[in-house]
């Protein structure tokens, strides 16, 4: 099922769905009979006949509309309605009219300021509300500032803003209508707070703003900071997490703010994290004056030596797992005696080197700070990341001494990544040139030079970790292989995984292997499990600039404005 809708007060089921299950197997058969055809389409550089999950089975894959992004075979075939009677189950086709259509009006036509960005419509009164982005952008990708406006009446032709100063100049995330009522609910997510969440009700009649719940971490529909509590007009229920309290379900009363936790699945998990580990949230400003969060999970120390620290650099929302993509365990990292820090990433700016170098900042001023509060050791530092994240750990192990090792999930610029990518055509090419400010490698070969590790390589000291998706890692390889070649680095690649990885038992290998390789590298540790022999063996062989980054404890003390 692609979509679905409610009508004649909920007595009524519409839902569509595309291509049948039947004929998209057929498809896929057909290909691998005759050849698959590759075209801009065609995500090469993976495995190209039923090589990613889709909706529970591994199925042939196409490139989707934004970016890197995959649908199934036949995902373009047009959209079927059917609708259900939900009291007799009496089924009938829909075309035509009867079909739902797509909610669409724009802000500009009812005298909204600034660039859509998301609208909401009211299901029972025919209102719509919008969040739009205002604001001088000074390089950013996108305005810095949210206006939160709305249709105060069905048949009204302008919208009115919200004034309150609960609203404006808030990192508004989230809208929705509360049902049966002049309020719309929206969800603030404040950068200042570490991306703490805090939801209000407005009424779009009164203009009156009122408080309903807050949180150090997230309220909302799941891990994402713009995901939707289930609403009613009496309550929210929503996931709760934080960095120390693993998501729960709670329902929260609209009118009194009291809040009950409805299922807690991870009870045990949340005794255990009581016991076994610290987070709290750091926040310092970096030479610059740009202000950072993140979340910093202390080692319990076991000697009189400052411990280790492992840093991440990109999102650090609810229950930090381990960073974007959860792959680095920050809670059994501080257990084993390495400090973690998750570092929420600076609003993204256009510019590829001001936006690395604001990670290389965060991460050396974090450093600075800690080291000189004397909570960490600084000649013993590791970073990770995934997508962004992994660019920055690039970025920083190219060009700072800081990083002793370092782990990466996901592919960065270089030439490989510009020949796979160019074969989707103006859309990738527009990206880069957007994005990265890249052109071909013959095109704007000073600008490849500067920022792709291929061109880099000599520069990295620090031994790298890249453990990838089957689906990115041969646009790599030009730099990988290298590294691999001179000792500085080691690869795993995973099957099957996209972007994100999701399996399981993938998830359990990437954390346990990070876990020994930073443990390695930072504390001298190896375990002694006998089937990880052959891996102490390969890391104990990294080549003399690896070597050297062993031992060498560059110069990061000093003072940062904390």
């Amino acid at each position: 099922m692609r979509d679905f809708a409610l009508g004649k007060g909920g007595g009524l089921l519409r839902y569509s769905v595309g291509a049948t299950r039947e004929e998209v197997r057929s498809a896929e058969r057909s290909e691998y009979d005759q050849g698959i055809h590759i075209d801009a389409s065609v995500p090469i550089g993976q495995a190209l006949f039923r090589s990613g999950d889709v909706g529970g089975r591994l199925a042939t894959q196409r490139y989707g509309k934004v970016w890197f992004d995959r649908v199934p075979l036949l995902a373009d075939v047009p959209d079927r309605w059917t609708e259900i009677d939900l009291a007799t189950g009496a089924r009938r086709a829909l075309s035509g009219s009867d079909v739902p259509a797509v909610p669409s009006l724009a802000p500009g036509k009812a005298g909204v300021d600034g660039d859509l960005w998301k609208f909401v419509r009211d299901l029972h009164g025919g209102r719509v509300a919008w969040l739009t982005r205002i604001g001088d952008k000074h390089g950013q990708m996108y305005r810095p500032d949210v206006l939160l406006s709305a249709l105060p009446v069905a048949r009204a032709r302008r919208a009115i803003k919200c004034e309150s100063m609960l609203c404006t100049g808030k990192a508004i995330t989230g809208i929705q209508w509360r049902p049966h009522s002049d309020e719309v609910l929206f969800a603030v997510t404040d950068p200042a707070a570490g991306l703490g969440q805090s939801i209000y009700r407005w009424n779009v009649r009164s203009g009156t703003v009122l408080p309903v719940a807050h949180s150090p971490g997230l309220l909302d529909g799941g891990r994402h900071s713009s995901s939707e509590c289930g609403v009613s007009f009496a309550a929210m229920v929503c996931v709760s997490a934080t960095a120390s309290q693993p998501p729960r379900l709670e329902r929260i009363d609209l009118e009194t703010g009291s809040r009950r936790v409805l299922f807690e699945p991870n009870a045990a998990l949340a005794q255990a994290m009581a016991r076994s580990s610290s987070v709290t949230l750091l926040r310092w400003t970096d030479p610059t004056g740009q202000v950072f969060t993140g979340q910093f999970y202390a080692a319990k120390p076991d000697s009189a030596a400052r411990p280790p620290l492992f840093v991440d650099y990109y999102q650090c929302a609810g229950f930090v797992r381990g960073g974007l993509g959860d792959e680095w365990p920050f809670a059994s990292f501080a257990a084993q005696g390495i400090s973690a820090l998750c570092i929420n990433a600076a609003p993204y700016v256009v510019d590829p080197v001001v936006r690395f170098n604001k990670g290389r900042a965060a991460v050396e001023s974090a450093v600075k700070l800690l080291s000189a509060r004397g909570e960490i050791d600084c000649a013993r530092v590791g970073m990770g990341g995934l997508s962004f994240g992994s660019e920055v750990t690039m970025w920083v192990a190219m060009n700072s001494p800081l990083l002793k090792a370092a782990s990466v999930s996901s592919v960065s610029v270089s030439p490989n990544y510009y020949l796979f990518g160019s074969l989707k055509g103006t859309l990738f090419i527009k990206g880069l040139k957007e994005l990265w400010g890249l052109g071909a490698p013959e095109e704007t070969p000073a600008r490849w030079h500067e920022l792709s590790p291929a061109y880099k390589l000599e520069r990295i000291s620090a031994p790298i970790l890249f453990q990838m998706s089957e689906q990115e890692y041969l646009q790599a390889t030009d730099y990988v292989i290298p590294l691999i070649r001179e000792n500085m680095a080691d690869l795993y690649v995973f099957p099957d995984e996209p972007h994100q990885k999701f399996q399981p038992k993938h998830k359990l290998a990437v954390y346990t292997r990070n876990m020994d390789w930073f443990r390695f590298w930072l504390q001298g540790h190896e375990d002694a499990d006998p089937s990880k022999t052959a891996q102490y063996a390969q890391w104990r062989a990294l080549g003399s600039r690896a070597g050297q980054a062993r031992s060498s404890a560059p110069a990061c003390e000093g003072r940062v404005r904390g």
